[in-house]
């Protein structure tokens, strides 16, 4: 029996993912599976820059808004539906095109990696819960060099996760990640332009997110019941926000702070893409429309 197609488009922050993914989906009569570890979430639009239904034109799009942002959502629950959504995308003769940029969550379900079934470990957790966000990333960076890179290293609750995991994996190395069983036959699409294009994109879509009220939205969130804590955990754009809401940044350093963040989040995606040769990198939407007529 012929593993079902998937195009997946990669790459960093900024660089027209979603765009592409619309396009493609046009063309040949697919449906779009978001990657994104933010955009799970209800409410955090502005912020995360989650497609708009305009936007879309139409098109399909999976896994946006699927979960409470007062809950963590994990890899697993990711896993498990966008394996529903090929499925069902697959089964009505529709092509599968997972866009985003969350690397890990991607690699786990095309199977270029597998972890064990880690449960959470209460009593690790106590122990790591009083250490600072440096000390958790040097821990991490001792017993796992190659997360540590690509890993939002000032959100401890990725940090604490991703230690749970290399300590297990350490103690049974049987219990190493592992490139799992290939369910999907896919065509590997990379966007990565150069650095100044990509900082510019980063800049103007910051700038596009702040008028479209992204401070407003992060205000409107905390009123709904989510504490600065928990958004802090989100990461990037909201630790900032909650950083300012809580009047611990004034306007001027959360926008230079969150622009250089992203910035250094979009290199922690380069080098987490980078590992993977099958990613075709292409130029336009012309190439990237041949190549996927090609692979199908």
């Amino acid at each position: 029996m012929d593993k079902p197609k998937v195009i997946a488009i990669v790459g960093p922050t900024a660089s027209g993912k979603s765009s592409l993914g619309i396009y493609l989906a046009q063309k040949l009569n697919g449906e779009v599976i978001s990657a994104d570890s933010r955009q799970v979430y209800r409410g955090l639009d502005i912020g995360t820059g989650k497609v708009t239904t305009k936007e879309m034109r139409g098109i399909p799009h999976h896994l946006l808004s699927v979960a409470s942002p007062k809950k963590q959502f994990t890899v697993d629950q990711f896993v498990k539906l966008g394996s529903k959504a090929i499925e069902s995308i697959s089964k009505q003769g529709r092509m599968p095109i997972i866009v985003g940029g969350t690397g890990l969550y991607i690699d786990m379900l095309l199977g270029r990696m597998s972890y064990p079934e880690i449960p959470p470990n209460p009593t690790l957790r106590k122990q790591l819960e009083r250490k600072s966000v440096e000390q958790l990333f040097l821990m991490l960076r001792k017993l796992d060099p190659r997360r540590a890179k690509t890993i939002d290293a000032k959100n401890p609750r990725r940090l604490v996760r991703a230690i749970e995991i290399a300590t297990l994996r350490n103690k049974k190395s049987s219990a190493r990640g592992s490139v799992a069983r290939q369910q999907y036959t896919v065509l590997w699409l990379g966007i990565n332009p150069s650095d100044a294009v990509l900082k510019k994109n980063i800049n103007a879509r910051l700038l596009a997110r702040l008028k479209a009220g992204m401070v407003a939205e992060a205000r409107r969130l905390h009123a709904q019941g989510l504490s600065y804590k928990r958004m802090r955990e989100l990461g990037l754009e909201y630790r900032f926000l909650a950083d300012l809401l809580e009047k611990k940044l004034d306007t001027k350093e959360f926008e230079t702070g969150l622009e250089r963040a992203i910035w250094q989040y979009a290199k922690r995606q380069r080098t987490w893409f980078k590992r993977n040769q099958n990613i075709r990198w292409i130029r336009n939407k012309v190439e990237a429309l041949r190549l996927a007529k090609k692979f199908l």
